[in-house]
């Protein structure tokens, strides 16, 4: 049978503990699991969010009741993931998450089969609300938007801004999201009779769904709008100039509130999400915090010792004291030339790369001839 996250797995606790001893476990699980005191370990972020998660859902009197309720109905090891959903499986905001919640749940969210969310399901079960008359046709949140945006080694590491290009669904600039023509007259849906939703049996119970006639709106223009066909919306496509914060790695996420799609009915948009991707660089790698900049030398440096300038990041040079005798692959550290990252910076590491010459003039093998017979080198 399918699961969903049991909340009180998450956060460590039993199903009957008090309120305030689910608040001091959830205080000391964040604590433990902040990204920020965590900064080495990329699946603390991930843990992090499970745990308020769950603290949203219990930490809330009223959402544990309804979550205790229907982990006895067994509604989390039957149905409640046919639809793709869940309340563990959705991202905030995202495909998985109707509305934009951040991090709690919604029984609306969960779908049955097609035939509706578990609030417009468990609302008769529990006595009523909003979803029991039908769903709200107000304004509504906008749709979130997720980008991967590969970006140049430099621009990560020392930050700046770069354009990225997005599809999302804006209002119809034609009819403004009414769905109609220019001029076109409106009546009320015959369909839902102006209530925006249709309610029917199944099971035993009401379910309630959007009209599929006025889509929610309550009203049907005479003629449907021609740029839109009716849906009040359209895909298009725009450039947002993005600020690239210094240090960034390939992973990191950056969420631009308000940047994602147009709200309908006059709503809020919704946020754009961006996932960096790091373009390899040709001299540097990274290393943490910390550059790493492999720096050939020829045989005679490496032997006799010598002195090397290396560029930084940021275009300057400094000078490397090469000593007699250094081995292949020798590291030099530079402090305080890596990369900033929250407040901390990384080192610069050269490492020399000993260059052996693929052929030698005769006057070129006879002088090698003679520098390892005098140091008693064998050949």
């Amino acid at each position: 049978m399918a699961q969903t996250k049991d909340y009180y797995a998450v956060l460590g606790v039993s199903a009957s503990a008090s309120q305030d001893d689910i608040k001091k476990q959830y205080r000391r699980l964040a604590k433990k699991w902040h990204p920020d005191a965590n900064r080495d370990d990329p699946k603390a972020a991930e843990r992090f969010k499970e745990i308020s998660e769950a603290y949203n859902v219990l930490g809330d009197a009223e959402k544990r009741k309804q979550y205790d309720d229907m982990r006895r109905l067994g509604a989390f090891g039957d149905f409640a993931h046919r639809g793709g959903g869940g309340f563990g499986g959705a991202r905030p905001g995202g495909a998985g998450a109707p509305g934009g919640t951040t991090g709690g749940f919604r029984f609306e969210d969960i779908d049955i089969g097609g035939l509706g969310g578990l609030g417009d399901l468990f609302s008769s079960m529990f006595g009523g609300g909003a979803n029991a008359r039908g769903r709200q046709t107000g304004p509504e949140r906008g749709q979130d938007v997720e980008a991967t945006l590969s970006i140049p080694f430099r621009v990560a590491a020392l930050g700046g801004k770069v354009p990225v290009q997005l599809e999302v669904n804006e209002e119809c600039p034609t009819c403004h999201g009414s769905g109609g023509a220019p001029g076109a007259t409106f009546r009320t849906c015959p369909e839902c009779h102006g209530r925006g939703n249709v309610t029917f049996g199944q099971g035993g119970f009401a379910v309630s769904r959007p009209c599929p006639m006025c889509l929610g709106r309550k009203q049907v223009p005479s003629e449907r709008c021609p740029e839109c066909g009716g849906a009040g919306d359209k895909r298009v496509r725009k450039t947002v100039m993005i600020t690239v914060p210094p240090g960034v790695d390939t992973g990191t996420r950056l969420r631009l509130s308000g940047q994602g799609g147009k709200g309908p009915s006059g709503g809020p948009p919704g946020d754009l999400f961006i996932t960096f991707q790091v373009e390899p660089d040709r001299f540097f790698q990274r290393e943490g915090n910390d550059l790493v900049a492999k720096v050939p030398l020829n045989i005679a440096q490496a032997t006799l010792g010598s002195r090397i300038a290396v560029r930084t990041l940021d275009g300057k040079k400094v000078t490397i004291k090469i000593p007699p005798g250094t081995p292949p692959g020798k590291r030099f550290r530079v402090r305080g030339q890596g990369i900033e990252r929250s407040g901390q910076r990384g080192d610069l590491i050269v490492e020399v790369d000993v260059i052996v010459p693929p052929t030698l003039s005769e006057e070129q093998e006879r002088l090698m001839k003679e520098f390892a017979e005098a140091g008693g080198l064998k050949y």
